[in-house]
């Protein structure tokens, strides 16, 4: 039967026609859907499926399960792939013995991510297969061939879905049937499984010769396929920017054969030389890395074949950013050398300017507030981490001078403090980050006798990427009830000097504990817990301002920068967005915002 479902759903489904047993993962967009959804029909269908603490967790997990024989699954995104690159890089020379599938969403643009690092680059410096899907039905068929392709090589396979594919919905036809999983064959005590220097060089030549083994399955994938054409020249392409291929020479009229590569690494010699018979000069469109193209220009030179290849080497296809059909045919016109029809610009008024802000009554706000204010006429810095409260760095708040990765707030601000011991250092992350990467790097930061305020900003939740479940709350990621670990606790089992758990929205208790922190001799840390807004929207009533009292200063429009403030003809205004966080009415120094009253 088909089912209209966005691609990381179709992954999802994928998974389960393939009798999965074991899922993990992180989340980060554009992977979180797919956890999601398997997370949901976990409890029915018989399978675990779990939130691990970071990536590296969660692919260790994974692959105890594929050692004692289960089909097991991992999500992430490309960053994610960095954390769990460890045990990756190792599991390659060991082999599994269940089918282990690695999920790895890539995010050209970047739409929500440090950087447009290509999965498929890490695939042939772990030399594992890598599957590059270009619609949703595609990336279901792939995730269930995977676990074969897995089983049979006795390696992890990698998919490698970017955010279009990922969140693209399609009708996909699902196997609606009960899948069977069989029961895994269990552990099975071998010296393979210990991976010392001896062991290693001899699974390294395995893993070399394995190589030919991923060829031969690729020959052969309904993954790879020709379309014919008329012409001499040809497009080599993959993943998601073969839909484009597809449209722009649709659109141009070009009769051209194309060969579109679903298993992108190792590349199926056979079949792609077979394609290059034909030919005379080839294109190489893909996003991102030259990852192809590079496997292309080895290819030829290795089998004497006089082409002509153009791609991102010859700057006709982008190496940055997405792609889209007009970029696609901009690099077939180059190519081809066809003149494009000018298009007739249309003067459109300008959009909005409109910079992410952190949500009316967020209360990461308060607490970057409560720390500028403590730290005001000092020359403080305020390293950061990944997720919403990275918008902290955004004006009037401007509380955020480093972002680099998960968990790096500690450890870089404490190489700052270390250069300039005389400057105050103040370290904020998330809850989910801080169990996440945070707790080495605190723990280090004691050990080493750094001066340092860590703060944890505790909204309850892992909201930037979909409200996952972490080990600080009372549910796990299938719904159950578990006993959460106690942040400051575990602050102070590390060794933190100063601990203490404040509500960021009462400001003279988290101003006076901001000051106590920053005035600490060694590792202070407070955790600034208080749900995120919109867990709990909806809950408080608005507030306005009393015209009489107001004395138009500014404070609540220019120091706080919350979207539900804005400038009107008589002064600030409240309008619909507020939640009534009481942050504005705390630091109003007329005592002009009250309660309830007419929207303004």
């Amino acid at each position: 039967m088909k089912k209209l479902l966005m691609g990381n759903e179709a992954i999802a489904y994928g998974a389960l026609e393939a009798g999965v047993q074991v899922v993990t993962g992180y989340p980060g967009t554009p992977s979180s859907e797919i956890f999601t959804t398997l997370a949901g029909m976990a409890g029915e269908r018989g399978f675990h499926a779990e939130w691990s603490v970071n990536e590296k967790v969660a692919l260790e997990v994974a692959a105890g399960a594929a050692y004692a024989g289960a089909r097991a699954m991992v999500t992430m995104k490309q960053v994610g792939l960095n954390v769990a690159a460890d045990p990756l890089m190792t599991l390659a020379y060991i082999g599994v013995k269940g089918g282990l599938v690695l999920v790895v969403a890539d995010d050209p643009g970047p739409h929500s991510s440090q950087n447009e690092q290509d999965t498929r680059k890490f695939a042939q410096f772990a030399k594992l297969p890598v599957l590059d899907p270009s619609t949703p039905q595609e990336a279901k068929d792939m995730t269930r061939a995977a676990f074969d392709i897995s089983e049979s090589l006795g390696l992890p396979v990698i998919i490698r879905p970017t955010t279009r594919t990922c969140h693209v919905c399609q009708d996909v036809e699902v196997d609606e049937k009960e899948m069977e999983r069989p029961k895994p064959g269990g552990f099975q005590k071998d010296p393979g499984w210990v991976i010392f220097p001896s062991l290693a060089i001899k699974r390294h030549r395995w893993l070399n010769q394995q190589q030919e083994e991923m060829q031969k399955i690729f020959e052969n994938s309904p993954f790879n396929k020709i379309h014919p054409g008329s012409r001499r020249s040809g497009i080599v392409t993959t993943g998601v920017a073969y839909n484009y291929v597809l449209e722009a020479i649709e659109q141009m009229q070009l009769d051209i054969p194309v060969f579109k590569i679903g298993t992108s690494y190792p590349l199926p010699v056979h079949s792609t030389l077979q394609f290059l018979d034909g030919i005379d000069r080839v294109l190489v469109v893909e996003e991102q890395e030259p990852v192809l193209e590079d496997q292309l220009i080895k290819m030829i030179w290795q089998h004497r074949r006089p082409l002509v290849l153009r791609g991102k080497y010859n700057r006709l296809v982008p190496r940055e950013g997405e792609l889209d059909v007009d970029k696609v045919k901009a690099a077939v016109a180059a190519f081809f050398e066809i003149e494009l029809p000018c298009k007739e610009e249309k003067k459109l008024p300008p959009l909005p300017v409109r910079p992410p802000v952190l949500c009316a009554g967020c209360p990461h706000r308060a607490s970057f507030y409560a720390f500028k204010q403590a730290a005001r006429g000092t020359d403080a810095i305020f390293t950061g981490d990944i997720g919403c409260y990275t918008l902290g760095n955004m004006a009037p708040l401007n509380a955020v001078d480093t972002c680099l990765c998960m968990g790096a707030s500690i450890t870089l601000g404490t190489g700052l403090q270390l250069v300039e011991p005389q400057r105050r250092v103040v370290a904020f992350l998330g809850d989910s980050t801080f169990f996440h990467t945070g707790i080495p790097g605190l723990i280090n930061a004691v050990h080493n006798g750094a001066r340092l305020t860590v703060v944890v900003l505790d909204n309850r939740t892992t909201a930037m990427t979909g409200h996952q479940s972490h080990p600080g709350l009372t549910r796990n990621a299938t719904g159950q009830r578990v006993e959460p670990l106690e942040i400051a606790r575990l602050a102070e089992a590390c060794g933190a000097g100063l601990v203490r758990v404040v509500d960021p929205l009462a400001y003279a208790e988290a101003l006076q504990a901001a000051q106590a922190a920053l005035e600490f001799q060694g590792v202070s840390v407070l955790v600034m817990r208080r749900e995120c807004i919109a867990l709990v929207k909806g809950q408080n009533q608005s507030r306005r301002i009393d015209r009489e009292k107001c004395l138009d200063c500014g404070v609540c429009l220019e120091e706080l920068g919350c979207p539900a403030l804005s400038r009107g003809e008589e002064g600030p205004v409240i309008g619909t967005a507020c939640t009534g966080c009481d942050l504005c009415k705390q630091i109003c120094p007329a005592e002009a915002i009250v309660e309830g009253g007419e929207v303004q």
